[in-house]
């Protein structure tokens, strides 16, 4: 007790002080503690609702782990240096006109043991008696930093707090990396509306700095401010290059190689000596520190990297340093693209334009000797990863496009150039089939294409009909009536919409359903329906517009939209013009694909139940936000289906009078984004009918009707899975 209350008076601001943006660094020279062991106390608080306690333990584990971080950041670089202790960076068994396979072996053993020794005693000093390994965490609990889950406490406790910007900046942390979580993305809708918060508040302690400059200094770049940007453009670069060093220091250690035992490939596994022990991993560490450069170029929240982050910026450079007439420094990056890319046109031709206008030669001049190094381990390191993969059977999946062929083995060149023909989307995405054959195919599926892209002016958008008979609409719409009885208790309550106060919004998952009919509020055929026609929406999108690339259900909502009587004579629109993956920009017709955006979406699909109300159709327009290019009327059994991009902006008619009901439903590419609720309520719609649950687990926390986040529960609570499964921690608050 004594020792928290040391690290309260510690963690704490004095009296009448502000609370300090961000997280403040710990005490220099004090050791982090176990980041795990804060954590877990810091859930404790929060559980009791000993808010200001919880949000000192929880700050304390995030700033352990990042000084864990940088402390092995920092030992990985000293030890790197440490005469003695550098691995090579060549394998000298790999082929080559010099290999000598009987001296490499010692050399590489004893640098190896050395560079443990000195990693070792490092972190003994930097982190205290016991180093890493009495830090050291497991797997879920890196996955919980990585997922930011403390921010999504910390914002709850500072709202009890009455810290508002602190809970805003904590929960849009949070937000960042999960767009998915509808009960944050609730929560910041609401902070947005709160008069007290300033816009600023809103802003990510966590994102690397590099990204914030880079999309400053494309931004100044936009304007033609040149001078601007520079300065941006070169603290990107060296911030990526640096969080790039700081990714690969963290593949050494036991910590991260724990998890990647399990990746060793069959017949490549724990058998052998120490050799085969050294090998295997040093070619886990070279596979980690491959993927640094794609981890660096992802952002928070993205599945994908940004393809050749690197070359990029180091294009603009090289065209912004030429725009203000420094043409030493203009050569120096376009030099530097060369290493990348030997053979690309578009930077040589700059080269000689540069060196024409610089007149004399400069023989000093070359490619900036950061990215030089870079590029030449880099190198390094994948020859020695072919070379396993050629001799010692081991996979590698390159992660860049510049690597020279040259690189890649003879055997290996033809198995890859296969592996890649396998995947055709990875070029062009193949074009939907002509409106003839799906008239044919689709009516034998007693589905009908009414309107391709062509007919309704654009791309990717279709208009299917017969897709529900009439009496699944009537199921399903009883469904919706019968939720709506339920009120707070099935969650498809009535409340002001979001997008216009002259309509009342309605929404039930395919989960709650499962749920409540489990509990007997309605019969379980009604969710088995809701299940199969969302899995029919989704077959029959993958089947028309991209047959040979698996297609993902992502979540999807049955939803209601009911016009307020004496509203009649309204101008708004029911969903003001979006689209469904990226931020509409209607100014520029620009569209960013970022959060708050669901920016994993990439089909999405209305599927009708009705047509008995006046307004609510569905229209496409330009970028603009203004022109209409199409506009399409519900009715049961009608689905729209298009991609979910800046292609296909879109929007809702007023609802005037009655109730629109329709399946809002997405799809995904990405397998990780598989929405895990309908694989739920299938699950739990198969179990034999059992006693009722437990009331704590039935009743969901619901959206608050009030302008402020709702208020956590005040303790953790625990779900027991009917199979038996332990209890976990519920991940909504």
């Amino acid at each position: 007790m004594l020792r928290l209350l040391r690290l309260l008076l510690l963690l704490l601001p004095p009296p009448g002080s502000p609370e300090p943006p961000g997280l403040a660094p710990l005490s220099p020279g004090a050791p982090p503690q176990a980041p795990d062991l804060l954590y877990a106390d810091g859930l404790r608080a929060y559980a009791d609702g000993a808010w200001a306690q919880a949000v000192a333990l929880l700050r304390e584990a995030l700033r352990s782990q990042a000084a864990l971080g940088r402390a092995r950041q920092d030992c990985g670089a000293s030890c790197a240096a440490e005469p003695g202790a550098a691995l090579p960076a060549v394998l000298p068994g790999a082929p080559g006109p010099d290999s000598r396979q009987e001296s490499w072996e010692p050399l590489l053993l004893r640098a190896a043991l050395r560079r443990a020794e000195c990693l070792t005693q490092c972190s003994a000093r930097r982190l205290g008696p016991g180093g890493a390994a009495r830090l050291r965490v497991g797997s879920a609990l890196r996955d919980a930093f990585r997922r930011r889950e403390p921010y999504n406490y910390l914002q709850r406790a500072y709202y009890q707090l009455k810290k508002l910007d602190l809970a805003a900046a904590a929960a849009h942390t949070f937000f960042v990396v999960n767009p998915t979580h509808l009960q944050m993305r609730e929560d910041m809708a609401k902070y947005r509306r709160m008069a007290g918060i300033r816009p600023q508040s809103f802003r990510d302690l966590e994102t690397p700095p590099h990204w914030a400059a880079y999309d400053t200094g494309l931004e100044h770049l936009g304007r033609q401010e040149v001078g601007l940007a520079l300065p941006l453009l070169e603290e990107a670069l060296q911030g990526s290059l640096a969080q790039v060093e700081s990714c690969r220091a963290s593949c050494e250690g036991p910590e991260e190689q724990q998890g990647l035992e399990d990746e060793e490939e069959e017949g490549a596994g724990g058998q052998g000596g120490l050799y085969e022990a050294i090998a295997g991993h040093w070619i886990r560490v070279l596979q980690c520190r491959q993927r640094c450069v794609g981890d660096t170029a992802t952002r928070p929240g993205r599945s994908f990297p940004v393809p050749d982050l690197l070359p990029d910026q180091l294009r603009r450079l090289h065209e912004a340093y030429a725009q203000v007439g420094n043409l030493s420094q203009a050569v120096q990056n376009v030099l530097s693209v060369l290493l990348f890319y030997p053979a690309d046109e578009a930077a040589k031709k700059a080269l000689a334009q540069y060196q024409a206008q610089l007149g004399e030669p400069r023989p000093g001049l070359g490619p900036r000797e950061d990215v030089q190094q870079f590029v030449l381990r880099s190198l390094g390191e994948k020859r020695q990863l072919y070379y396993a993969m050629e001799h010692l059977g081991r996979s590698f999946r390159d992660p860049d496009a510049w690597t020279p062929e040259t690189f890649i083995p003879e055997a290996l060149r033809e198995k890859l150039r296969e592996d890649q023909e396998k995947r055709p989307w990875d070029r062009e995405p193949p074009q939907p089939k002509p409106l003839t054959y799906w008239k044919d195919v689709l009516l034998l599926e007693g589905v009908t294409l009414t309107h391709d892209a062509r007919q309704l002016n654009g791309s990717e958008r279709a208009v299917l009909d017969g897709l529900l008979t009439p009496a699944e609409c009537g199921v399903l719409l009883q469904l919706t009536k019968d939720a709506a009885g339920a009120g707070a208790r099935s969650g498809y309550r009535g409340r002001r919409s979001p997008h216009t106060p002259h309509e009342r919004f309605e929404g039930l998952t395919v989960l709650k359903a499962a749920q409540l009919a489990r509990a007997g509020l309605w019969a379980a055929r009604v969710p088995k329906l809701l299940l199969e026609v969302s899995e029919r929406v989704r077959t029959l999108t993958q089947a028309y517009f991209l047959p040979e690339r698996p297609l993902h259900s992502s979540p999807s909502n049955l939803c209601g939209r009911s016009g307020i009587e004496g509203q009649e004579q309204r101008m708004d629109l029911s969903h003001p013009v979006h689209a469904d993956n990226c931020v509409l920009d209607p100014d520029t017709g620009e569209c960013w694909r970022e959060p708050p955006a669901y920016t994993y979406r990439d089909y999405s699909g209305v599927l009708y139940l009705n047509d008995d109300f006046q307004g609510g159709d569905l229209f496409f327009t330009e970028p603009n936000a203004l022109t209409v290019t199409a506009r399409v009327r519900p009715r049961c059994g009608r689905l729209v289906a298009f991609s979910s991009g800046v292609e296909n902006p879109h929007g809702v008619w007023a609802v005037t009078r009655g109730r629109r009901c329709a399946l809002a439903l997405w799809h995904t590419w990405a397998p990780e984004h598989k929405e895990q609720e309908w694989t739920e309520a299938k699950e739990l719609l198969q179990e034999p009918e059992e006693e009722e649950e437990e009331e704590e687990e039935e009743e969901e926390e619901m959206p608050s009707r009030d302008s402020s986040p709702e208020p956590p529960s005040r303790r953790l609570q625990r779900v027991q899975d009917k199979t038996g499964k332990p209890p976990r921690v519920r991940e909504e608050l």
